[in-house]
Parts: structure tokens; sequence; C-alpha cells
């Protein structure tokens, strides 16, 4: 049997398994005890990538069928670290799971979408996972904390993605929230109110924000970067997902 290598950002881990995407997702999301009941997302990674921060070739030894003949589900090979340890070239493919295990997978962009509105929200994924306004584009976003940092804050990778504001884009104050389903509101104003006021480019809505998002919040799609390169895995819009992937988009929207 294939053995896959897949990168997790929920929790962080590079994972060989015999299973592909749609069936890993599904096991993944909703067919293991040993993890709650949840949303997943992954990147599955080039079966040759090799790094010695990582022993990969034990990995997919020990990836072997089960005596019944069952493909093995999952050997985590490391859980520490991982995302800056991967390279960018050996990503292949993004996977959103949803709770009840719809896969939907997204490939990679060399254009990065359109700047709309001077205020973001962007929800950090891994390597941690901080809620966070800002002035800054998705580029420039992820040039601040990963190349070019004004604080002692850096991150050597980062996955993360942008999150719809809905009309608190254009006025925070006023905006009509509609059926934006984030927390604390007031909040969420405030700080974008403050953007406005105060001569800095980000400030934190919640620093233990879970990594977890409803997926009809994403604006454009997920973002992955490290010192070498920034790569764009966009969103398909409403429409295309109601015609071609209705059965994810359901259960995203249950």
């Amino acid at each position: 049997m294939t053995v896959h290598l897949y990168l997790s950002l929920i929790p962080e881990a590079l994972i060989a398994s015999m299973l592909d995407p749609e069936e890993f997702g599904a096991y993944y999301a909703v067919g293991s005890a040993k993890k709650s009941r949840g949303q997943a997302i992954f990147f599955e990674v080039d079966p040759s990538f090799r790094h010695e921060y990582f022993d990969i070739d034990e990995g997919i030894r020990r990836c072997v069928p089960h005596e019944d003949g069952t493909p093995k589900a999952s050997i985590y090979i490391s859980v520490y670290r991982v995302l800056e340890h991967v390279s960018l070239d050996a990503i292949m493919k993004l996977y959103l799971v949803t709770q009840d295990g719809r896969t939907l997978g997204l490939d990679s962009s060399e254009e990065l979408p359109e700047e709309t509105g001077k205020l973001h929200l962007y929800q950090e994924i891994a390597p941690v996972h901080p809620l966070v306004v800002s002035t800054l584009g998705p580029r420039e976003f992820y040039e601040l904390i990963v190349k070019y940092p004004t604080t002692l804050l850096k991150l050597p990778a980062v996955c993360f993605v942008e999150l719809s504001l809905g009309a608190l884009a254009d006025d925070p104050e006023r905006g009509e929230v509609g059926d934006l389903p984030y927390a604390n509101i007031p909040h969420l104003r405030q700080c974008l109110i403050e953007l406005r006021t105060k001569s800095v480019h980000t400030k934190m809505v919640n620093r233990i924000q879970p990594a977890t998002f409803p997926y009809r919040t994403i604006k454009s799609g997920i973002f992955l970067g490290n010192q070498e390169k920034l790569l764009f895995f966009p969103m398909p819009s409403q429409e295309e997902l109601r015609a071609k992937h209705y059965r994810w988009w359901r259960s995203a929207n249950m």
C-alpha cells in the first residue's frame, strides 16, 4: 500500500498514513478515540521529502497494514516544531475537513488575493494561534511576523487565514455585525477602532484563541510562509462550493 505524508496543523504534527487524503480526513476528524471530534486542517507532503530533523524513513517503515490487512491510519513522526522544518517546495495540497469528516482539497496559487478594505482579521493556525487585527494586507502581515519583524517576536514559519470582517472592515464603530460568528464583538470593535487611532499596525484580539474557526468566515484563503516564500491556497467562492462541493459546504455550515 502507498504511504502518504501529512502535515497536520490542528495539532501540529508530521504523520505517515496508508490512507488517501479523503480517508485520512475522515479518520482524523471523527475516527479516532485519541482526538475529540472536530475539524481538521492538513497538507499533503511530497512522500520523497526528507529532512535531518525528522526520521521519516523509520516512520514509513513502521507504517504497515494491521494483521487483518486494513491500512495503518497514522504513525506520528514528529509533534514539535514541525512547520518550520518542512520545505514549502514539498507541500502538495491543503485539505480542510469538517467536523463530520467531509474533505475539501485546495491547490496553491502563485497570485495573492487582491487586497480589499483597510482593516483585516487574521487567525494564526500554527505554530501559534492568536486572533489578530491589522492594517496590513496578507503579504505585509506575513513579512512582519516572519521576515522583517519590528518587535522581538518572530516566527520561523506561519500558517494563517484571513477571516471576513463584513461591514466592520469599513466601519468598526457602527457597521452591522450581520451573521459574523465571532465571540465578544464589542471587544473586536474596540480593537479595530484602536488600529485607526493609534500608530500600530497590529493588535491582539485574543492570545488563546482556538486554532479552529468556521470555514464560512474565510475571506480569501489560507496562507503558508517561511523565510523562503509565501504560499496561498485560495478558497472557492460560495457559488462554486454550493455547485461543486455541496456536501462539504452543507457540512461546513451546520
